[in-house]
């Protein structure tokens, strides 16, 4: 399977867009004017593009949030997440930032871990799902 990673500014909206939906409105049930809160077009964003395809997606905002981590259910456990997640670290890095931080789904807290993130403080709500805060120090 031919597989590439991008980062990516909003001018790729459509691909983008199409990720999301399926993962979050569709899947998970978030109303899309939740997911699209007007921070797309100063983040930056890794696309995932199989066989010419988007199939996973993430940014990062200018203060290191990342958030939006997103795989096509038909493209799980092949290890997108993680990758996605690096370049938005890597991203943050080149931007000259000294941390990223994000809100994971309680299912991805160890996910997370083993990407080097530390949780941070108490764990809460957001759209129905349990979150927990974390961080990753460079």
């Amino acid at each position: 399977m031919n597989i590439q990673i991008e980062v990516v500014d909003w001018s790729r909206e459509a691909d983008i867009r199409s990720v999301r939906n399926a993962v979050f409105s569709e899947e998970q049930g978030i109303d899309s004017a939740l997911d699209f809160d007007g921070q797309d077009k100063d983040a930056m964003h890794a696309l995932v593009i199989a066989e010419g395809k988007p199939v996973g997606t993430g940014r990062v905002l200018s203060d290191g949030h990342i958030g939006r981590v997103c795989v096509l259910k038909s493209h799980r456990g092949l290890g997108l997440g993680r990758d996605i997640t690096k370049a938005l670290v890597e991203s943050a890095r080149e931007q000259k930032l000294s941390r990223v931080y994000l809100n994971s789904q309680a299912h991805a807290i160890d996910f997370y871990k083993e990407l080097g993130f530390e949780t941070h403080g108490e764990g809460h709500m957001e759209v129905g799902i349990p979150h927990q805060a974390m961080r990753l120090e460079f």
